[in-house]
């Protein structure tokens, strides 16, 4: 417990840090958190970061994560991120006949959604940092929401827990722990927004944070799910008393992309 409080206060004033800066400093982090988190994955999968493969999946990440600009500036103007990505997807599958089906079908799909798992996930949080005067607000409030939502899903389930949400995912999270977590998040959203009006109207705060109440919950049972399918506690150890990068990440990289999808940020 010790450890985990630790690295908790450790961990969050450096990604705090991190988000006030902004602008690259901020960018660059996040590509390295979400390299990170990409490498999990592969392990989960037995693909080594360091191969052909592994790279080959680490490049197909970083073209989706990369802001727009930075990739503009690196490559010409005729290719789009999107067919680059395609064009990658076609060199997995080429690599199945060159290895023999030493690198199967199946890895081909996993490499590519996880690509756009951590890919966009990481990109959309990057992009909202990176929103004219409101950025660094709209950071700190979904971030807010999450946690209000995990924090009375856990004292709410505690308590008053007694249907399960999801069993066989994840056996201690109940349905009243979830209503519970949304409710926390609609109260402490509701008094933010007060205080800092950053969208055209009420409305439009209630539906943010609905939405990353709820999806955020998703992006918890997502990751829950690939670690038992997977058969593995922690997606990684490089936070101690945490476990991973996804573990600390899923609910936000499952999130941002909603939110920019809803066109609600």
């Amino acid at each position: 417990m010790k450890e985990r409080i630790i690295t908790g206060i450790i961990g969050g004033a450096f990604f705090i840090t991190m988000v006030l800066f902004g602008g690259w400093v901020f960018a660059l982090f996040i590509s390295i958190v979400a390299s990170v988190a990409m490498m999990e994955l592969l392990k989960m999968k037995k693909i080594a970061p360091i191969s052909l493969m592994g790279i080959i999946s680490l490049f197909s990440m970083w073209l989706l994560l990369v802001p727009t600009n930075w990739f503009d500036q690196v490559v010409p103007s005729y290719f789009t991120k999107v067919e680059i990505f395609i064009f990658m997807i076609l060199v997995l599958l080429m690599f199945t006949v060159i290895t023999k089906n030493s690198f199967t079908f199946d890895q081909v799909g996993f490499v590519i959604l996880s690509s756009v798992y951590v890919g966009f996930g990481f990109h959309y949080l990057i992009m909202t940092r990176d929103i004219p005067e409101h950025g660094l607000i709209l950071v700190f409030y979904v971030l807010l929401l999450i946690w209000t939502t995990d924090s009375g899903a856990y004292f709410v389930g505690r308590k008053w827990g007694r249907n399960k949400l999801w069993p066989d995912i994840s056996p201690k999270k109940t349905i009243e722990g979830s209503i519970g977590g949304i409710v926390a998040a609609t109260i402490v959203g509701t008094i933010f927004y007060f205080f800092f009006p950053i969208f055209s109207s009420y409305i439009t705060a209630l539906l943010v944070i609905i939405v990353a109440s709820i999806f955020g919950q998703l992006g918890d049972l997502v990751e829950s799910a690939l670690k038992r399918h997977y058969a593995v506690k922690d997606s990684g150890n490089v936070l101690p008393g945490h476990g991973g990068i996804l573990d600390r990440f899923d609910s936000l990289i499952y999130v941002m992309p909603i939110l920019h999808l809803l066109q609600l940020i």
